[in-house]
């Protein structure tokens, strides 16, 4: 009993710090597993049993897979020229997104999936005349809808299939899903658009964005209200600033703000007609010069201290305003203003900016943060980045270039034809789909073991030289997700041997089973859907597959509808931006607020829960 109580109060704790989000995720699931291993509660060889489970290593190698099907620009050239399709028809162009995604979701992380089709989205709603943000919430709700699709659309489909297999029950087929899958696409279809047209038009929000969906540097410059902190400042010959650099001085701590261009006139390269000036990126390294103009971002007291210490004159511009540069004046030339997204896996979350390293690694300064609403300028440097932040960015258009390697981290918002273009690996794009076209006919003739053509696509991946090298196959995957599946797992056995699970599950049948198994299928359902509203849907599939397992062979049904509820109830989670890594990637840039989630999200989750409680027995009868 002392067991069960200590489970009870480690997994109480672990879902509070979910929730709070102020831990990773994988290591409160490490805590966790660490606790019950120094109660005795799992033997170690219990605790790491799921690190060596098939569900992580095919999720390892799915993310591989997903990789080369991203690195290829695969993903991206289909999606394009299918939603190309659409023209300007709204409707059109909403089915396609819906319909793409999905069957890119069916083989690839949800993840993974909205991040090639942001930037097209954005484009195509830039081409129509639509708000975007009547797009990309249908776009994260459409990738967990193709989650559906397949066995290895999504973890919980793994996770109910690995309980059925433990338990001694026949595996699942990898489109055992596809009829489910297919009835909630249709279900979502229909249920979304309205939803989004009432709720996501925000008024037909003027598009601003060019054909190509990217925002203008002006247009950029006024949004994030750029020039309200930006100032021009010109180097006296005695100032203490000459002959050395930023570093040097450490400005950015000693006067809180930052130094992001540097403009020079270049002697001897006058003309008769022009000034040359050469515009440069204010690195950490540059060696200021008297006379330089410096674009100086911060607040304007900090600013205004800092001139007069380091003896800068005030550049006057033609409105007359001291040092206030124009949104046609700022970064211009080789010089460039972009947004992009930060995914959930990158190295960049949970950092604050100073610390990131990121000017110096891309040689790029982060002028803004986007945030659901929100738009944080000053005292930048210590922000801490967030996954579904928006960052605004400035830099040299060639040095812009190297973000385009990191798509697995951040996803640069427009310009999508000419990221697939310059993809250095396109020509292998018909290789790596061979490959997932021949992992899936493994799968679905049960040529080979699931776990094993999934582990020979993702080899065949790196060796037919679909991603760049093995260390960029690592850089693929989400360790954050595999080791909070693999650290998750083990809990079901806790709730197993502890008796948990069959109490639960006892509860369940005498106060839902006796009125009908239909009932009892309602409340795993609801119970499922209610928990994954605030942790991930991992995590819940993990706590709910054995109690629905132990309810079946308690009350002496099938356990296969009660298992695909919690399936389904995991993966099909709208009404909150947390619940879901793509719900919360399209977030800012959607310009969401979490109200928005819950108009169109919880009415849909609803509907899907009623619709699904009947049509499950149906399917799979009990």
């Amino acid at each position: 009993m002392m067991n069960a109580l200590i489970v009870v109060l480690v997994l109480l704790l672990a879902i509070s710090l979910f929730i709070s989000g102020k831990i990773r995720s994988d290591i409160v699931a490490l805590g966790a597993l660490i606790t019950l291993m120094l109660f005795g509660i799992l033997t170690p060889t219990e605790a790491l049993s799921g690190f060596s489970s098939s569900i992580v290593v095919m999720m390892i190698a799915l993310f591989i897979v997903g990789g080369g099907i991203f690195q290829t620009g695969l993903a991206n050239i289909i999606s394009s020229r299918i939603l190309k399709l659409a023209g300007n028809k709204p409707f059109v162009l909403y089915l396609l997104v819906m319909l793409t995604t999905v069957a890119i979701g069916a083989f690839v992380s949800n993840t993974g999936t909205v991040a090639v089709m942001l930037p097209i989205v954005v484009s195509l709603a830039a081409g129509a005349k639509i708000s975007a943000s009547r797009l990309l919430m249908p776009l994260a709700f459409a990738s967990s809808l193709g989650g559906m699709m397949t066995l290895i659309g999504t973890p919980p489909n793994l996770i109910i299939n690995e309980e059925l297999i433990k338990n001694g029950y026949e595996s699942l087929s990898f489109f055992s899903f596809s009829s489910v899958g297919i009835i909630l696409v249709v279900l979502g279809i229909i249920v979304i658009w309205p939803l989004s047209n009432l709720f996501l038009s925000k008024d037909n929000v003027e598009q601003k964005e060019s054909n190509n969906g990217s925002k203008s540097t002006k247009e950029l410059t006024k949004e994030y209200q750029i020039s309200e902190n930006l100032y021009r400042l010109r180097v006296r010959k005695g100032s203490p600033l000459v002959y050395k650099s930023s570093q040097e001085l450490d400005i950015a701590n000693n006067y809180n703000i930052s130094i992001l261009e540097i403009r020079r006139k270049e002697e001897g390269k006058k003309t008769l007609f022009s000034k040359s000036v050469s515009h440069s990126m204010a690195a950490s390294t540059t060696i200021i010069h008297a006379q330089d103009v410096l674009y100086v971002m911060g607040e304007f007291e900090d600013v205004k201290q800092f001139a007069e210490k380091c003896e800068l004159a005030w550049v006057e511009v033609k409105d007359g305003e001291e040092g206030i540069p124009s949104s046609d004046d700022f970064a211009e030339g080789d010089i460039g203003i972009i947004e992009v997204v930060v995914l959930s896996n990158s190295s960049l979350v949970n950092q604050k900016v100073m610390d990131s390293g990121f000017r110096e690694k891309y040689r790029a300064n982060i002028l803004g943060i986007q945030r659901r609403q929100n738009y944080i300028l000053n005292d930048l440097k210590n922000e801490k980045i967030l996954s579904g932040d928006v960052l605004l960015v400035q830099g040299n258009w060639n040095n812009i270039k190297m973000l385009r390697e990191k798509r697995n981290e951040l996803v640069i918002i427009g310009h999508p034809d000419q990221e697939v273009s310059k993809s250095r690996i396109v020509h292998k794009a018909p290789l790596a789909g061979l490959i997932l076209v021949a992992m899936v006919l493994s799968m679905a003739f049960d040529l080979l073991p699931a776990v094993t053509s999934v582990m020979l696509a993702a080899i065949l991946m790196i060796l037919t030289g679909c991603l760049h090298n093995v260390e960029e196959a690592y850089k693929t995957i989400n360790w954050e997700s595999i080791v909070l599946i693999g650290a998750m797992l083990p809990m079901s056995i806790a709730l197993e041997n502890t008796g948990i699970a069959a109490m639960v599950a006892d509860f369940l049948v005498t106060e839902l089973g006796s009125k009908g198994p239909i009932f009892l299928l309602a409340g795993i359902y609801l119970g499922t859907s209610l928990l994954t509203m605030f942790i991930s849907n991992s995590a819940t599939a993990v706590l709910f597959a054995p109690i629905a397992m132990q309810s079946a062979i308690t009350m002496g049904v099938s356990p296969y509808p009660l298992l695909f509820a919690v399936t389904v109830a995991a993966s099909m989670c709208f009404a909150s931006p947390f619940s879901t890594p793509p719900n919360a990637l399209v977030m800012s840039a959607g310009r969401y607020k979490f109200l928005d989630y819950v108009k169109v999200g919880l009415p849909t989750q609803i509907i899907f829960a009623i619709v699904m409680i009947f049509v499950l027995p149906l399917i799979w009868p009990f």
